[in-house]
């Protein structure tokens, strides 16, 4: 099974799809998020894998904009603790290093760390496997990356120093998207959505009072590009029977002016 991931071999992405998924996957490595969107939805992969948010760095409102574009369904999740390691080729020392590249996310993650070398100079890349595959096939004994564990074994890199993030308890919520069906998970117990309201005042507040029985786990809210100083309010919802999410859902639109549900699937959170 194809699974389109944005990053390469070794990456979290990676990891998060094998944690997902029970059965073999052959992974599709993508430079963005929007191709892993459109791979999906062209099918040429089963399934993709985005990350949505970050425990530390908070939400990746983009890849939302994303998912409303390509008209993909949302069809699960996966929380992934992120270990952040620094890795170089065997027997360099962090004396020897003058520079490390990673994905700026990930920087940003080992920032205390950094802060310790202030003479380091730091290179932003696209993926942090891929910033890996870069120092292996650079021969550079003075730079390094910032990876995961399995990137450095793929690799055939060297741990220098094992996780550096700053916050040890550090997750990323991945969502696997499909193309878009009627068909639900009968595990489902969770819905990410996003609604518009109009501009009279209390507008939001009477939307949000609509919702009964459910725990709203999330709720943020994103400008409308075509629209200046509109917003759309994305929210994710924990139910406990079907029937309680349609009744929700009903109430919903009839006191919005537009709802969108991106997917109703079972909640990953472990």
């Amino acid at each position: 099974m194809k699974i389109a991931i944005q990053g390469y071999e070794g990456s979290f992405h990676q990891i998060a799809a094998e944690q997902h998924f029970d059965t073999e996957i052959e992974i599709v490595p993508c430079a963005t998020f929007r191709e892993v969107a459109r791979r999906v939805k062209s099918g040429e992969a089963a399934y993709g894998l985005m990350a949505v948010e970050n425990s530390i760095a908070g939400t990746i409102i983009a890849n939302y904009g994303i998912l409303q574009e390509a008209g993909v369904q949302v069809a699960g999740e996966v929380y992934l603790r992120i270990v952040q390691n620094l890795m170089a080729l065997p027997g360099v020392t962090l004396d020897e290093i003058t520079e490390v590249e990673s994905h700026p996310m990930a920087l940003h993650q080992c920032h205390n760390f950094l802060d310790t070398h202030p003479d380091w100079r730091l290179v932003e890349s696209e993926d942090t496997a891929l910033s890996a595959r870069d120092i292996a096939e650079s021969g550079s004994r003075t730079s390094a990356a910032i990876a995961s564990e399995r990137a450095a074994r793929l690799y055939g890199l060297e741990i220098v120093a094992p996780e550096i993030n700053t916050i040890k308890n550090n997750y990323t919520r991945f969502v696997v998207i499909k193309v878009q069906d009627l068909l639900t998970d009968p595990r489902a117990n969770k819905a990410s959505l996003y609604f518009k309201t109009d501009h009279r005042q209390g507008s939001l507040v009477r939307a949000l009072e609509v919702l009964d029985g459910v725990n709203m786990s999330r709720l943020q809210s994103h400008p409308i590009p075509a629209e200046p100083w509109h917003y759309m309010f994305h929210i994710d919802i924990e139910f406990p029977s079907p029937e309680v999410y349609a009744a929700n859902l009903e109430r919903l639109v009839r006191a919005t002016e537009e709802v969108h549900v991106y997917g109703v699937y079972p909640n990953g959170r472990p």
